[in-house]
């Protein structure tokens, strides 16, 4: 734990830090409803989700192509990393999970408890259909697990016959491409927004090539690092414009471009981004300090801010308004932070110490 301490690249740690405030923001916005802050933050905000994504298929992805260059990707290694990522993942799931069941079950928060099922214990809820009324943001936490055993496994077979540049670059360029079909084949010109958010940018099949793109990254920044340092900002300022961009150009629901294409153009903009996140190595000071500190607890951060925080106020302490709107605004952040902090100090980070101390080398 110490070692990876040291070496957090905070260029990394503010992207990630980034991705999750934009998720807070959105979550906490209804709580300002009927205020004169109603809708704030004031214009449309990139997805938080979409930065996680392309983040993990950058840092999983450097994970990958060093494992298979040493020339160690057999079974046993992939095994390994499953169970290094299942020891980070899986824990802080199951327990939030249950803990969902439970605020459902006694009404605690307003979801239907008839909307459990067998499925969320293997990341199914949401494989191809898509799913409502329990534990809404595990959308993106299936997503990200089934691109952990999707991508290693196309590997494994594709290492049978490929050297592991053109393997790797191969499964990448099938995540990006089979998403897109899967959206092609599956639009409808019927869906309003909130059926495009439902049954195409909340589904497994549909979404996996937003990772795709931290693949094509970490690719890029492996085997062109020079070009990489030399162009990164550059693409970065080609990547923020462009996701502005995106964001102002909007087009109807029932269209092509925002049912397929708006899914493809912005976790590629946003992967313009990683190379010049990844060249800032460390940062000094006290927002320096609040931004690793904020990366760090991420995803306690992401598990508990929506069902058990923002939910909880809207419907058992419903803002009235004005200044209690306000306070109870304040009061979502200090609770999310204080919670995410017990969650990753009480649970998640003694589950990576146990799995460390099972001596599970880094992949």
């Amino acid at each position: 734990m110490d070692q990876a301490h040291r070496d957090r690249i905070f260029g990394l740690d503010i992207f990630r830090a980034v991705a999750i405030w934009l998720v807070l923001l959105l979550h906490s916005r209804p709580i300002l409803d009927g205020t004169a802050l109603a809708g704030f933050p004031f214009v449309r905000i990139p997805d938080g989700v979409e930065l996680f994504f392309v983040l993990s298929g950058f840092l999983i992805g450097g994970i990958l192509l060093r494992t298979m260059e040493r020339g160690t990707f057999d079974l046993p290694a992939l095994w390994t990393f499953w169970k290094r990522r299942w020891f980070r993942t899986l824990p802080g799931y199951y327990l939030i999970l249950a803990v969902n069941y439970v605020v459902v079950r006694y009404n605690v928060i307003h979801e239907g408890i008839y909307n459990f099922n067998w499925k969320y214990f293997f990341f199914l809820q949401n494989f191809s259909k898509p799913f409502v009324g329990f534990y809404r943001e595990s959308w993106s936490l299936s997503i990200e697990e089934w691109f952990y055993v999707i991508v290693p496994v196309l590997l494994f077979i594709l290492l049978r016959w490929l050297k592991p540049r053109n393997a790797y670059l191969l499964a990448t360029c099938l995540m990006l491409i089979i998403p897109v079909v899967f959206r092609s084949i599956w639009m409808d010109t019927s869906y309003d927004r909130f059926w495009v958010d439902l049954s195409i940018r909340k589904i497994v099949v549909t979404r996996l090539d937003s990772i795709g793109y931290g693949l094509l990254a970490a690719w890029l920044w492996h085997y062109y690092p020079e070009r990489c340092m030399r162009y990164r900002w550059p693409a970065f300022v080609i990547g923020i414009v462009a996701s502005v961009l995106l964001l102002a150009y909007r087009q109807p629901p029932h269209t092509v471009y925002s049912q397929v294409v708006y899914f493809t153009l912005s976790p590629l903009f946003m992967a313009m981004l990683l190379p010049a996140a990844a060249g800032v190595r460390h940062g000094t000071g006290p927002i320096a300090a609040l931004i690793t500190y904020t990366s760090r607890i991420s995803y306690s951060l992401y598990l508990i801010n929506f069902s058990l925080v923002a939910e909880v106020i809207h419907d058992q302490f419903p803002p009235r308004g004005g200044v209690d709107s306000l306070l109870k605004y304040l009061a979502f952040w200090l609770i999310v932070y204080a919670a995410a902090s017990l969650l990753y100090y009480l649970w998640e980070k003694p589950m990576m110490q146990l799995r460390d101390k099972r001596s599970l080398p880094v992949a």
